[in-house]
């Protein structure tokens, strides 16, 4: 046996080894893969629940900054109701839903007032006597409000005075 000889044998008995390029780029190319994931989940994930997040927070905003709730008073109305000799004199404030109606509201406040003496002449006092008949005349006035002005804008409807005669 020569000395080559032998050290084929030697060769041949020995386990090729790995070069060292090969394991270290799968490797690289296996936890860029995961890194490519877990980006693009959490992408998704900010993308989907992140929106709803912000308009949450916005709408959580705007309530804050709207902290003080918004009338609109109407001069006192004196008016006779349906029945002889009867009289009511009433004073109401309105309820804004948002403060950006209120020059809205102000331009309007003749035909607001207008379908106010309207609908109350109409009523007789029995109906408005009894806290039933008041709750809806605020009822019918607030839906009236809302056809005249626009749908929402108004939130309530508070009677300041209330007198029958």
């Amino acid at each position: 046996m020569d000395i080559t000889e032998e050290t084929l044998d030697i060769q041949a008995e020995q386990p090729q080894q790995k070069q060292p390029g090969k394991g270290n780029k799968k490797l690289i190319i296996i936890a860029g893969a995961i890194l490519l994931l877990l980006a693009s989940g959490f992408l998704a994930y900010i993308m989907l629940y992140g929106e709803k997040d912000k308009a949450g927070t916005a709408a959580h905003k705007k309530e804050e900054s709207s902290g003080k709730d918004m009338f609109v008073s109407l001069d006192p109305f004196v008016m006779n109701l349906a029945e002889q000799g009867r009289f009511l004199k009433l004073s109401m404030q309105f309820e804004l839903t948002d403060k950006s109606y209120q020059p809205i509201v102000l331009d309007k406040i003749p035909k607001l007032r207008d379908a106010i003496i309207i609908l109350i002449s109409s009523k007789d006092s029995e109906s408005l006597s009894s806290p039933e008949g008041k709750f809806q005349l605020k009822d019918e006035l607030l839906l009236r409000a809302n056809q005249i002005i626009g749908k929402g804008v108004f939130k309530n409807l508070y009677f300041t005075e209330f007198i029958m005669q």
